[in-house]
């Protein structure tokens, strides 16, 4: 099972209460959890990645094991420890100002 841990946004758009926990096939990779993530939850499809090129929102970052992920290929592997299910994904909104 894969950890994902959502923003708070998410959390509430989703209606989901805490950690979410997926089952994706290997290779684990960003676009297989994003995937299987926006197939359970209908809702979040164009939230987090866009509904056409399924590019990273800009103001939408994804780490995991103390290391940001947000630039990564979508089709890179994840962590060993997240494939797992040692450490969560985590998908959160970045901050911006001036």
């Amino acid at each position: 099972m894969i950890r994902v841990e959502l923003a708070a946004h998410l959390r509430l758009l989703s209606q989901v209460d805490g950690e979410v926990e997926l089952q994706v096939d290997a290779p684990v990779t960003l676009r297989a959890v994003l995937d299987a993530l926006e197939t359970r939850y209908p809702v979040l499809r164009g939230a987090i990645r866009d509904h056409v090129s399924l590019q990273r929102r800009a103001f939408v970052r994804f780490f995991a094991c103390q290391r940001d992920l947000s630039h990564d290929a979508p089709d890179a592997p994840l962590p060993d420890a997240v494939a797992v299910g040692k450490e969560p994904l985590l998908i959160l909104g970045a901050l911006a100002g001036g």
